[in-house]
């Protein structure tokens, strides 16, 4: 590789070329997405163990009142 030339011969166009060297798709993805692809390869050989349930959130459920009278009447699901 310390050898190697700085042209070489196209070997589709025989025309001469930079050779260039450069690290492929390294950093083209986010660091999310990269995150997201290590724990999900983490996760096939060592998963999480987990103790408990998570808690469960407290529902609040708010009713919605009807804006026109006659829809007061129909039945409630």
């Amino acid at each position: 590789m310390g050898q190697a030339t700085d042209l070489v011969p196209c070997p589709h166009c025989d025309e001469t070329a930079v050779r260039v060297f450069s690290a492929p798709m390294v950093s083209l993805a986010p660091k999310s997405m990269v995150a997201t692809i290590d724990r999900t390869e983490k996760s096939r050989s060592e998963p999480e163990v987990v103790t408990s349930l998570p808690r469960r959130p407290l529902s609040k459920r708010t009713p919605i009142a009807p804006q026109n009278p006659a829809l007061q009447r129909l039945p409630r699901p």
